[in-house]
């Protein structure tokens, strides 16, 4: 447990505390909080507190990057929940914000089908998101709020690999912070993110097959329908042989 390599938490942590509840899109998407911007890409990074990492997990779940729900749903936790300490509140953070909406149910509901509570001892995949968070380390290959043409990043154009802006994220943030589980279950959520750390990684225990559960994903139970056979016998495979 502790603070992903590049926290940047107690550098905006006063600007976020000075904020009002409740929060409007301009109050987080605001220049005091703009990490990075690349005009001819369309490209703008936001900071996003979401500095925990539990480097004890047994299954680590990443998606691209954190969206605007997401980035809200997270500044408002860190007011909430200001009086405690400093790493239980983000921890609190990454528990109430991480993938939070249709997203979040669509992926437990997933995770379900794949019976993958049944190895970690859980009734509900819902549990890594509340009583279980032990067991997970919920992130991004794009740690902070990523927005082209000021929408959602969805990870496919740009393409991460040939973007410098966004590959240096990757470089400095995911893969030093990755170095630092030893050996968990990797899923990715969705083709983009499988690309990118397939290119990264030959060695990392990392499910193939699984869709982004984002409601616009229209192809997302087509894909699971196809892959799920193979994704359980993954699944099965990696608990086998590491528990």
């Amino acid at each position: 447990m502790g603070l992903v390599t590049e926290a940047k938490f107690h550098y905006y942590k006063e600007r976020i505390f000075s904020l009002e509840l409740p929060l409007w899109d301009h109050d987080v998407l605001n220049p005091a909080f703009l990490l990075e911007k690349d005009e001819e890409k369309k490209l703008e990074i936001y900071y996003t507190p979401f500095d925990y990492i539990n480097e004890k997990a047994t299954v680590v779940i990443a998606g691209i990057t954190p969206g605007l729900h997401q980035m809200k749903k997270a500044f408002t936790a860190v007011i909430e929940n200001q009086n405690l300490e400093e790493e239980e509140f983000l921890h609190m953070v990454k528990k109430s914000a991480s993938f939070e909406g249709t997203m979040r149910n669509n992926l437990i509901a997933m995770l379900d089908e794949l019976e993958l509570p049944k190895h970690l001892g859980l009734s509900s995949s819902s549990e890594l998101f509340s009583s279980a968070s032990h067991l997970v380390y919920t992130t991004s290959i794009l740690p902070h709020a990523v927005f082209f043409n000021h929408q959602n990043f969805n990870g496919s154009r740009p393409n991460i690999l040939k973007t410098e802006m966004l590959l240096k994220y990757v470089k400095t943030n995911f893969i030093p912070d990755m170095s630092r589980i030893e050996n968990p279950l990797i899923i990715p959520l969705g083709v983009n993110v499988s690309k990118v750390l397939d290119h990264f990684y030959e060695d990392k225990f990392i499910l193939k097959g699984f869709p982004h559960p984002s409601g616009s994903n229209g192809h997302r139970h087509k894909q699971f329908r196809e892959n799920i056979k193979d994704m359980k016998i993954q699944i099965e495979n990696y608990f086998h042989i590491n528990h």
